[in-house]
């Protein structure tokens, strides 16, 4: 019994569809507004990290404000509501945050 997910080309939102079979004829609108110019999307899977590597990977959750001294810490709390929200982060965020962690920092706060 597989969900699938649409992404909409008129409203840009995701809309999922659930079939009883693989096989059964899939026949997607757009839940928001109706439209059926959708295309397959990606869904979203879990991924299991185990608190050792969520710390040697993003550094303890900040509770001072020194921890965000922590480079690992940058963008932390963008990843956080980003996927509190259940929605995927922009591809150029997700660049811009991993260039940080590595020390190549975006032009508006090289002066910082």
């Amino acid at each position: 019994m597989p969900i699938y997910e649409y992404k909409c080309s008129k409203c840009g939102r995701v809309s999922s569809v659930f079939t009883r079979a693989v096989s059964a004829p899939v026949d997607p609108k757009c839940k928001h507004c109706g439209s059926q110019k959708l295309e397959r999307a990606l869904s979203r899977f879990s991924y299991h990290k185990s608190e050792a590597d969520i710390l040697r990977d993003y550094g303890a959750e900040p509770k001072r404000l020194e921890d965000y001294k922590d480079p690992r810490q940058i963008g932390r709390w963008a990843e956080r509501k980003f996927d509190e929200f259940g929605i995927d982060m922009p591809h150029e965020a997700r660049e811009m945050i991993d260039a940080a962690r590595e020390g190549d920092f975006p032009e508006p706060v090289k002066d910082l």
